[in-house]
């Protein structure tokens, strides 16, 4: 097929990779010169429609998804019977070759997860769940910027049967315990298959071997996930055990999103780089139930020297946990805190004294986890109108109780308003507007009610100028 020109544009020049479903082709557009990557469905599956309308989804999928760190989806096609995606091309290895040569050091391990997290995240705020998280799936450019392919087995969580149970798909490697026994999956799916992934990458060894599929999948959903300080002694406890809940047996048990994965690996890299994280706890699993003991015969002790036990064991764990916290320790989270992280997507914007525009195509911008781009305003030579804003939705009707603004060095002031359509109408939930500068935090009070639209409602000086959020977070 290399040198074949296909829909009279793409000019195949060397097979790249290739997989059960189809081969990747690196390809020259002709039409606007330059190099792009050409996905073709193997020829005896396009005479199964499962098949090619996996592949079209796969296409349709990616589609949505315009995030720094996923392969984008430059055009799709079919010439005589044959299906075919083109995607950007990424001249690089895979994580995979990566950790063929050996354990990363923890903080460029986190950094690359981190990357993939993100996308994944992106991924689930718009209805996807990947399904196939592997590190041949995670490609790494010229720059060391990981980008995931490879949706073809994503599936919508908004359309009704595409989850279904009974079908096994993804790489046993990596499988979570429930797409192993066939069941439903969902974005913690994704969540274990990354905990899997990062292991790998501090250890050069998947989490489970075996002779085959059945083995190795068997193993996912019966054993306990292993210890990256059985093969590394030098990691962090807290990266350990973050990687440990990603990859709980009972997706009950993981972080209750991506996000939440991201955020304790923000805090696991934040302690490597020696920021620490200012009011962030470390995030461990359960500890087991207490075993029953056999009912033993009262034996009484005299009340003076019980007492003197009872004040050594104080002085002894107080003693030990001062040493944890000079050792580095981080405190575990206040008991009965219910506090949880809230993915926001920049869902559009909100301008209802202008044109209705105001650059809402960039929406996403502000909830990408990456600091370098932003959702910007107009630039107006005065402001005049009673504000602009920036639409959020959340995956759900929540209320919330703080919403954080980063901005990139613009002199704005802001309040937080809640709705239940993109289009309002939309209610004060902040009180007055409040300087911003180059980071806000907004206590928010619904009274109680749960919205699934947030603005982040803004004023410009009258002199006018542009507003730059690069970043938005939020809190239950």
């Amino acid at each position: 097929m290399v040198g074949e020109l296909i829909a009279g544009r793409y000019e195949l020049e060397k097979l790249v990779g290739s997989g059960g479903m189809s081969n990747v082709f690196r390809a020259h557009d002709r039409l606007l010169e330059r190099t792009v990557a050409l996905k073709i469905l193997h020829e005896q599956y396009t005479r199964d429609e499962d098949y090619v309308e996996r592949f079209r989804r796969e296409a349709r999928a990616v589609a949505q998804l315009a995030h720094p760190n996923i392969v984008t989806v430059i055009d799709r096609g079919e010439q005589d019977g044959r299906q075919f995606i083109v995607f950007e091309y990424v001249d690089g290895q895979n994580l995979k070759d990566l950790s063929a040569r050996g354990p990363l050091e923890a903080h460029e391990a986190i950094r690359l997860t981190l990357q993939v997290a993100r996308a994944l995240s992106f991924a689930h705020g718009r209805g996807l769940v990947h399904r196939d998280v592997k590190p041949q799936n995670v490609l790494l450019n010229d720059d060391g910027q990981a980008k995931v392919t490879d949706f073809g087995i994503a599936r919508s969580l908004d359309v009704h049967g595409v989850t279904q149970t009974g079908t096994v798909l993804g790489t046993s490697d990596y499988i979570a315990p429930e797409q192993a026994r066939g069941l439903k999956v969902d974005p913690k799916t994704d969540i274990y298959s990354l905990g899997a992934v990062l292991y790998e990458l501090l250890t050069g060894e998947v989490p489970y071997s075996g002779d085959n599929f059945v083995a190795v999948a068997m193993r996912h959903v019966n054993e306990p996930p292993p210890s990256v300080l059985d093969h590394r002694p030098d990691c962090p406890l807290r990266l350990d055990l973050a990687i440990q809940r990603a990859m709980a047996k009972d997706p009950q048990d993981r972080f209750q999103s991506m996000d939440d994965f991201v955020v304790e690996l923000e805090g696991c890299l934040g302690e490597l780089d020696g920021r620490g994280d200012e009011g962030a706890t470390m995030i461990v699993p359960a500890p087991p139930k207490p075993r029953r003991t056999r009912p033993r015969r009262d034996r009484r002790i005299p009340a003076v020297p019980l007492l003197l036990v009872l004040l050594a064991m104080l002085l002894v764990a107080g003693g030990a946990y001062l040493l944890l916290r000079d050792d580095g320790g981080v405190p575990l989270a206040p008991k009965g805190s219910s506090h949880t992280s809230v993915q926001l997507q920049g869902s559009g914007a909100y301008d209802p004294e202008g044109d209705g525009s105001e650059h809402g195509e960039d929406a996403h911008f502000a909830t990408d986890h990456d600091a370098s781009t932003s959702w910007d305003t107009e630039t107006y030579n005065n402001f005049q109108k009673g504000g602009v804003g920036l639409v959020l939705k959340a995956p759900r009707q929540v209320a919330l109780s703080k919403l954080t603004v980063q901005s990139v060095g613009s002199d704005f002031d802001a309040q937080i308003k809640a709705g239940d359509s993109s289009g309002g109408p939309f209610t004060d939930v902040s009180g007055d507007f409040q300087p911003v500068g180059s980071s806000k935090a907004f206590s928010v009070d619904t009274h109680g009610r749960k919205y699934l639209y947030y603005v982040v409602w803004l004023k410009l000086p009258f002199e006018g100028g542009q507003a730059q959020i690069s970043e938005v977070t939020a809190r239950t």
